[in-house]
């Protein structure tokens, strides 16, 4: 079972990221995933969770209208689209991927968890 986030990178204030969260070893249609991150200094924090079908979704307060998640079954992943990125979303991004229906919040729901990358904002 394996999750591998990538496309992080260093990028100016308002520019925009597309992070993606592939899934091996395990069949992703029955999972809803979510995304947290890792600043420096800080708790791990959630960012964004998807539920199984797709069409549920739901966001922290300090990302909500700037970021969003989309789930590919097919091509067996989960991406984090990121728009008018800001200073402080510098951090680890990671995906989690948990044996549920609904859309999760809570890090203990999560039982997959992928390598993160690492996303760069500079002002």
């Amino acid at each position: 079972v394996q999750l591998q986030a990538s496309g992080g990178g260093l990028v100016q204030a308002g520019k925009s990221l597309s992070l993606s969260c592939v899934a091996s070893g395990f069949t992703l249609d029955y999972h809803a995933f979510g995304w947290f991150r890792q600043a420096p200094g800080k708790e791990r924090e959630w960012v964004s969770c998807i539920n199984m079908n797709g069409d549920v979704t739901s966001y922290s307060g300090s990302v909500e209208g700037r970021f969003t998640v989309v789930r590919d079954n097919y091509k067996s992943a989960v991406y984090l689209l990121m728009n008018d990125l800001r200073p402080e979303d510098t951090a680890i991004y990671v995906c989690a991927a948990a044996p549920a229906t609904m859309c999760l919040k809570s890090q203990r729901s999560f039982n997959y968890w992928g390598k993160g990358t690492l996303v760069t904002v500079s002002s």
